[in-house]
């Protein structure tokens, strides 16, 4: 496969391909041994068909003793040609959803071991193209590789056994004109494989356009966005129209100029298996077998360049999809990781340097120690950081110098799941998965008890609400959260921290989509729940964090003040006109 960043070649993805069929192999070589027996029947049908026409001889003179026996052959290759075609058709089906299913599940996992960094810079929509469209592309083309390229080669192979056994001169002539019909296929197959590989990737942005749009539709008619969004919208679809316009109208020249080369075929026949039945040389029942094997022969090539033109598709599709795969994955856990258990929260960061992007410096000597069941708050202008800070403490980024010790140990020495199922975490962007109410508070804790999850969803303040929805606890809402108002999913989320109650706490805006009556019940749950567990808290409203044990305030990656609230606004710096500008009459 070619490294990230470059376009593999199609006889990479072939490859590739391949060793995704390779487990496949028993089945594929029974499909295989079932095409030979139907193109083998099929061929054989054509003798057959010429000897019963040699047994009529002319009017009246029906040679019907041996045509009966000539006519039953023909009814049981028949029959045996069509049960052949029927198992081949199901193993090829078998064996392409197999690969697909492979190659699915391997993108899937590969995904979920991908950095938040590759995710965050490729539209989700892309993603889910990838995922979803080109595997599907991907699938109808190599179906239609197994029922037809296999069954037309040998067609072709055997086809011209067969007529070389009824006359070498004239498939002589068929073999000297067969190589312009390959020509013609494979200069377009070649300049097709690119037109395709462009569809694909504009249709995986047109895919991530509408994704976007639909997701923050609210969002677009808010702000009368509509007209632009149509006009972006059409830029894309136009850009998909012309690229796949033109993909199609070149891999379409393969088919009728194929079979203007097998026309030519088709008339060499005639013309010197004519000349040959008139002075002898052939029966006009072999000449009728030898028409019809022209016929066969011919056929497999226009059914192969549509094969050709859906294999190149397929192969542009397959090629996005291991891209995605090859992409590197987040630097796996050590082999001697630590498991990170009987936490107490004493968290520290030394001299930590982290930036998305090098260009952009972010944060930059990072300096924090953080005493077990302390309460430290984290505030600053948008942009300063603060919930860079929180990403490196779930390792969700690594940071590029400097350590962060939980306990002594190094994060970067400690399994990321140990070390995430001691954090827990409540985001200001919500997150609920496609289930019931019950489900998605217990999403940390599986094997929790109903007891436990209505204990959890009152602490959290949000067991009224969800008594009042149709079917309580088992209400089935979708990822969006379907009827639910932003406060009570996040709520939700809420109750889902509160029924694990980790040692250690990070609540990033949880309360920001909250009503302030509600908010001050969270606060005094919040507040029961931080007593002797190491807490994060980010937030904006300034009123919600004086209880804290200690205040960072950070700007542009530094922390330039620290202490608590009191101390602070007696410090009469950066912190106090944050405050005041909140407060200030």
């Amino acid at each position: 496969m070619a490294k990230k960043g470059k376009i593999a070649s199609q006889s990479a993805v072939l490859r590739r391909v391949m060793r995704y069929i390779r487990p496949h192999l028993p089945l594929l070589v029974l499909s295989l041994v079932l095409a030979l027996v139907t193109v083998a029947l099929t061929l054989y049908v054509p003798i057959l068909v010429g000897r019963a026409v040699d047994c009529i001889v002319g009017a009246g003179q029906v040679d019907f003793g041996a045509l009966a026996p000539i006519l039953a052959t023909i009814a049981v290759c028949v029959l045996i040609t069509a049960a052949a075609q029927w198992i081949q058709g199901a193993l090829n089906n078998r064996i392409t959803y197999d690969t697909v299913r492979d190659i699915r599940r391997d993108a899937f996992a590969h995904i979920q071991n991908l950095p938040l960094g590759y995710l965050d810079a490729h539209p989700s929509g892309d993603t889910v193209s990838r995922m979803i469209s080109d595997v599907d592309t991907f699938a109808d083309g190599l179906l239609l590789g197994f029922t037809q390229l296999f069954t037309g080669i040998m067609t072709i192979l055997g086809t011209l056994i067969f007529m070389l056994t009824l006359s070498p001169v004239i498939t002589l002539v068929v073999v000297l004109i067969t190589p312009v019909s390959l020509l013609v296929a494979n200069f377009i197959a070649k300049r097709t494989y690119s037109m395709f590989r462009l569809q694909s990737q504009t249709r995986g942005e047109q895919t991530a356009l509408i994704d976007e749009a639909i997701g923050e539709q609210k969002l677009v008619q808010a702000f009368g966005h509509e007209r632009l969004t149509m006009d972006a919208f059409d830029e894309v679809n136009e850009r998909l129209r012309a690229c796949s316009l033109r993909a199609v109208f070149f891999s379409s020249l393969t088919n009728p100029c194929t079979r203007f080369v097998n026309s030519l075929v088709y008339a060499g026949v005639g013309l010197t298996g004519a000349l040959a039945a008139v002075s002898g040389h052939l029966t006009i029942g072999g000449l009728s077998s030898f028409l019809s094997y022209a016929n066969q022969y011919t056929k497999p090539f226009n059914e192969i360049s549509g094969v050709i033109t859906e294999l190149q598709n397929a192969l542009a599709c397959a090629g996005r999809i291991f891209e995605l795969i090859d992409e590197p994955a987040q630097s796996p856990d050590p082999r001697d990781a630590e498991t990170l258990e009987n936490v107490r929260g004493e968290v520290s960061l030394q001299s930590v340097f982290f930036s998305y992007t090098p260009e952009r410096r972010l944060i930059e000597d990072f300096t924090l120690h953080v005493s077990p069941g302390q309460r430290v708050a984290i505030v600053g202008p948008t942009g300063c950081g603060k919930t860079t800070i929180i990403n490196l403490l779930m390792r969700f980024y690594d940071v590029d110098s400097g350590e962060i010790l939980v306990d002594g140990h190094e994060t970067r020495r400690l399994t990321r799941n140990s070390l995430r199922r001691n954090i827990g975490m409540v985001l200001q962007d919500t997150w609920l998965s496609a289930g019931t109410i019950r489900e998605n508070i217990a999403m940390g804790k599986p094997d929790a008890t109903d007891e436990e999850i209505i204990a959890a969803a009152k602490a959290s303040h949000a067991h009224s609400f969800i008594k009042r929805l149709p079917d309580g606890y088992n209400t089935v809402i979708s990822e969006s959260g379907g009827q639910l108002s932003q406060g009570q999913k996040q709520l939700l989320c809420i109750a889902r921290v509160m029924l694990c109650l980790p040692p250690m706490l990070i609540l990033d805006e949880a309360t920001s989509s909250i009503d302030t009556r509600t908010e001050q019940k969270i606060q005094a749950a919040f507040a029961q729940m931080m007593q002797g567990r190491t807490s994060f808290i980010v937030a904006h409203r300034l009123s919600t964090i004086q209880s804290a044990d200690v205040i960072l305030v950070m700007r542009d990656g530094h922390v330039v003040e620290q202490g608590t609230h009191r101390q602070l606004l007696e410090r009469g710096g950066f912190y106090k006109s944050l405050y005041e500008s909140q407060f200030a009459q």
